[in-house]
């Protein structure tokens, strides 16, 4: 339907903790539109995740989706388009992973985040069904980024040691010096 403008680093709508949807909001042409919008921004941004606060609407709502032919994260599998309403996250497996995460809401860096490795989400889908998926390694990552934007939090906030050495880059630097080669593995574990 239309790209919209995603809110960056700095805009208040960003720290704000986002409103549930109303049932009835759901199946709304409005919320249909903004779904639409969505997936318009994500994909002409190459992002494998939007949520709604990001395109400065505060209400919880996440698209994630991504194959393995993303540019800014190569070979990380694959995870179907799904649309996430209300969602509330249930930590499976605590081992920290460490991924190196980047934003469209804060272009050009990358940071690297450690996350419980498997998660349950528990969610209302666009009929407002309720639904539940489990993500783990690199999927999981990607559901929690997401769904901290819900909350008001940034993938920078999560950066251990705050702008610490090896733990915060420009993309283009993360590119030269610290994306792993192909095949090989772009996390690590926690100690």
């Amino acid at each position: 339907m239309a790209i919209r403008k995603v809110a960056r680093l700095g805009h208040p709508v960003l720290r704000q903790k986002a409103r549930e949807l109303t049932i009835s909001e759901i199946g709304s042409p409005e919320i249909g539109r903004l779904v639409a919008d969505l997936m318009d921004t994500m994909a002409e941004y190459g992002g494998i995740g939007l949520a709604a606060p990001q395109v400065h609407e505060s209400v919880r709502l996440a698209l994630i989706g991504f194959d393995g032919g993303s540019r800014r994260y190569p070979g990380m599998g694959e995870q179907p388009l799904q649309a996430l309403i209300n969602p509330k996250v249930t930590v499976l497996d605590p081992t920290r992973q460490g991924f190196w995460e980047g934003c469209l809401s804060v272009p050009g860096l990358k940071g690297l985040v450690f996350r419980p490795r498997r998660i349950r989400i528990d969610f209302l889908d666009l009929r407002a069904e309720a639904r539940s998926i489990e993500a783990e390694g690199f999927a999981a990552t990607v559901f929690q980024h997401e769904l901290d934007h819900l909350d008001g939090v940034l993938f920078v906030d999560r950066v251990e040691g705050g702008l610490g050495d090896r733990k915060l880059a420009f993309q283009e630097e993360y590119e030269r010096y610290w994306m792993p080669a192909p095949g090989q593995p772009i996390g690590e574990l926690a100690d």
